[in-house]
């Protein structure tokens, strides 16, 4: 066994932290906790015998049993982050030749699901552009169009109208890297359009357009969307992308395939597309609890 104990180094550090670094007491007991945490591993782990013994092969099985428990990212970061820091002191004061640490990864933190409606507060929405003038059509057409076609904001300001088909019931649009892709529209969307398009008496050959008479921007868009949310009272922040992501749910919800929301959607690798499963949880479920004989 070794004649210096491993507690020796760890309380080092940790006094290193509190006195030259002028870290605050929270943070330095939990580098105490995650140091122990380790020193009780390397004692079930054949019990601890030189600092200098401790390599990268040690602190993954160290790691390894830590992600046995399940630890959030963040707390298995954190411990990665613990032991770069004190592997690096020790390195840094000759105590190793080596820093073991340097090697380990941080864990690729989990990318936020995307917010989207549910149906019956896209219906609400597409629902609240009342009146009959030219802003309330082209709000109601706007509307109607990115939840029909799932179309980036982008690609829904660019819109002219010779990129619809009124009667195909299609829509062209341009997506990333140039690419142009063709988007079915729905009865509702189609006429909600023609609706918007027959009350035009401009030559502006853009479909969606400002109260100025300009192409509409993303920003305008915006815009529009934060006004009829706050006539709607409704509990979510919506954006135009969100209509994106309740188009790609809904259609998944419904039974639609991975591939051909991977397509209308314009993405170029379906991992892009595959985040929209774990939002339609909810969908399986229906589909679970209908099917199963021992859902319920």
């Amino acid at each position: 066994m070794s004649s210096v104990p491993f507690s020796y180094y760890t309380d080092r550090f940790l006094n290193y932290l509190a006195i030259e670094r002028n870290y605050s007491a929270h943070t330095t007991v939990n580098y105490r906790i995650d140091l122990d945490e380790f020193s009780i591993f390397l004692g079930s782990a054949g019990g601890f015998t030189d600092i200098k013994t401790l390599d990268y092969f040690i602190l993954r099985k160290f790691l390894s049993k830590l992600a046995e428990r399940n630890l959030s990212k963040r707390s298995l970061s954190r411990k990665i982050s613990t032991l770069k820091s004190f592997f690096k002191f020790l390195l840094k004061e000759g105590e190793i030749m080596v820093n073991p640490a340097a090697s380990l990864i941080y864990p690729r933190p989990a990318k936020p699901l995307p917010k989207f409606l549910t149906e019956e507060d896209v219906k609400r929405l597409l629902a609240a552009p009342l009146g009959d003038d030219l802003a309330a059509r082209r709000d109601r057409a706007i509307f109607e169009f990115l939840y029909s076609t799932g179309a980036r904001v982008s690609e829904a300001v660019s819109l002219k109208r010779d990129d619809i088909d009124m009667i195909g019931g299609v829509a062209r649009v341009m997506g990333k890297g140039r690419k142009e892709r063709l988007l079915p529209l729905g009865e509702p969307a189609l006429q909600a359009l023609k609706s918007y398009l027959d009350l035009r008496v401009d030559s502006n050959p853009a479909v969606f357009l400002n109260h100025r008479g300009g192409r509409l921007t993303d920003r305008g868009v915006r815009a529009i969307i934060s006004r009829w949310i706050k006539k709607t009272a409704l509990a979510i922040a919506v954006s135009p992308h969100t209509f994106r992501h309740s188009f790609a749910t809904h259609l998944l919800d419904h039974g639609a395939d991975l591939r051909s929301v991977q397509e209308l959607l314009g993405h170029s690798s379906i991992a892009t597309t595959q985040i929209y499963t774990h939002l339609s949880i909810e969908g399986l479920k229906k589909v679970y609890d209908k099917a199963h004989p021992r859902a319920n």
